[in-house]
């Protein structure tokens, strides 16, 4: 064998080296999706059991290192909360369903890794359970059952601010709260809603009221003024036909209601001639036929 072949053979057997060194590193070069947080674990770092990324990538040192994934699904728990006791010792059902996922700020992040990493999603939503059953109980007897019934919001915050500090302590963070039909076993809620019933319909029927009477009181004060101006109209016949027959149907309309007089007739309106009905007994409405020069 020549030394050119043996130089040619070295070469090779160098570049083959190099080619599988990359591939080996690249292989352990991991990138992490963004619905999953990266876990390395190993030696990482002094004073740290676990390095988590989100985002980006981590090259795993092999031997010395190995990693895993965590899974980012939001995980939905139904909690069905029974008898809790109220602040006025009024057993209450607190249906609700909770939606939780793994938090993605570092330090939180971490203690995810330390004590969720490994377990099943089951295994997770049964130890969510046990920490919102208990913080759960503590919110509802803290509160009145009108303030957990009626301003939802304000229950929903108190429920926040006593779950997610305890859920931060593994590693997850609460996203949703939906709080369904509150129900008590001595039927008090449903008497708050009888009685709130009954007074909207109360106050509905005396506004009503209040505003007949008030346009009752403007029709009266209309047909007052409307009288009043009457007796001291001076018309001309001959031009005035058509406000004389809107005179005969408000006369007419008014005898009716029994707000204008029976014996005043048109020929007085017309002629401003004088009448004292106001101290005779009224008598019964008669129409007064016209001249027809009046009615050209």
């Amino acid at each position: 064998m020549s030394s050119m072949t043996i130089f040619a053979i070295a070469i090779c057997a160098f570049a083959l080296l190099i080619i599988s060194t990359l591939i080996f590193l690249a292989s352990r070069y991991k990138r992490c999706p963004s619905d999953k947080i990266l876990v390395v674990y190993g030696k990482v770092g002094k004073g740290q059991h676990a390095n988590c990324i989100h985002g980006g990538g981590a090259f795993i040192w092999p031997l010395i290192q190995d990693y895993t994934y965590l899974s980012l699904t939001p995980m939905t728990i139904p909690i069905s909360l029974q008898n809790a006791l109220s602040l006025q010792n009024i057993r209450i059902n607190v249906p609700s369903t909770f939606t939780v996922g793994i938090n993605t700020q570092p330090n939180i992040m971490s203690n995810a890794a330390e004590r969720l990493l490994g377990l099943e999603t089951k295994q997770i939503e049964s130890m969510c359970k046990e920490i919102i059953f208990g913080q759960l109980r503590l919110t509802v007897a803290s509160l009145t059952i009108e303030q957990i019934n009626q301003d939802r919001e304000s229950f929903l915050d108190a429920i926040r601010k006593n779950v997610e500090p305890e859920l931060n302590k593994i590693g997850l963070y609460l996203i949703n709260v939906n709080i369904t039909d509150i129900t008590d076993v001595s039927d008090y809620i449903e008497s708050i809603g009888k009685k709130a019933a009954a007074e909207a319909v109360n106050k509905a029927k005396i506004e009503v009221a209040k505003q007949d009477k008030l346009g009752a009181i403007g029709e009266s004060e209309s047909v007052k003024e409307k009288i009043s101006v009457l007796p001291e109209m001076k018309l001309n016949p001959p031009k005035d036909k058509k406000r004389l027959i809107q005179t005969n149907e408000f006369l007419s309309s008014k005898r009716k209601l029994k707000l204008w007089p029976a014996k005043i007739n048109h020929w007085q309106i017309l002629h401003n001639q004088p009448h004292n009905w106001m101290f005779k007994k009224r008598m019964p409405y008669k129409k007064v036929k016209l001249p027809n020069s009046m009615l050209k």
